[in-house]
């Protein structure tokens, strides 16, 4: 009879940890962790996204997946609201993250009162020397920006997923939307 109850008493446990994981906020909250803890399922996604770049040195990819992993572990959010209506939710979230998109930016302003520091030996700006300076830049960068994100989850069989992320979502999760 203990062992019945202990076992109702686990899947009770398990049944109600379920239900409580259940729904819009903690499906989003789990897609942000899944970014702060450098998860298998992210890692992998950025990494066949630097090998399918082909303007960047073996080195320079390395360099960025670093600074991506950087963008990654110190991304911050908040959640501010979950509205849902029947079948659809939007969790609106503001996160904070390394503002890329200013360094590069910045790198590209520099780039045009200082084109001798770029050329290569015909004279040329070399494109692998300039970016290996934008890389450099966007790895120094501790300047902040704040994105207010709203995430549409449909719940589909009683359980609540997350939509397909658009681009724009994507770029300001990375710190590179260029919001200027």
């Amino acid at each position: 009879m203990k062992k019945f109850l202990l076992v109702m008493s686990m899947l009770l446990l398990l049944t109600g940890c379920e239900s409580v994981m259940n729904n819009p906020t903690k499906r989003v909250e789990t897609f942000l962790n899944k970014y702060q803890i450098m998860d298998e399922e992210v890692l992998k996604q950025l990494d066949e996204t630097l090998n399918n770049d082909s303007t960047l040195t073996d080195k320079q990819k390395e360099k960025y997946r670093d600074i991506m992993k950087k963008q990654y572990q110190n991304l911050t959010y908040t959640i501010k609201d979950e509205e849902v209506n029947g079948n659809d939710a939007i969790v609106t979230v503001e996160i904070e993250v390394y503002d890329f998109n200013k360094a590069m930016s910045e790198a590209d302003e520099y780039l045009i009162g200082h084109q001798d520091e770029f050329l290569d030996d015909d004279h040329n700006i070399s494109e692998e020397k300039f970016m290996d300076y934008k890389i450099e830049q966007m790895r120094k960068t501790s300047e902040k920006v704040k994105y207010t994100l709203e995430f549409n989850l449909t719940k589909n069989e009683s359980k609540w997923q997350l939509n397909d992320v658009d681009e724009i979502t994507r770029q300001k999760i990375h710190g590179i939307y260029n919001y200027q």
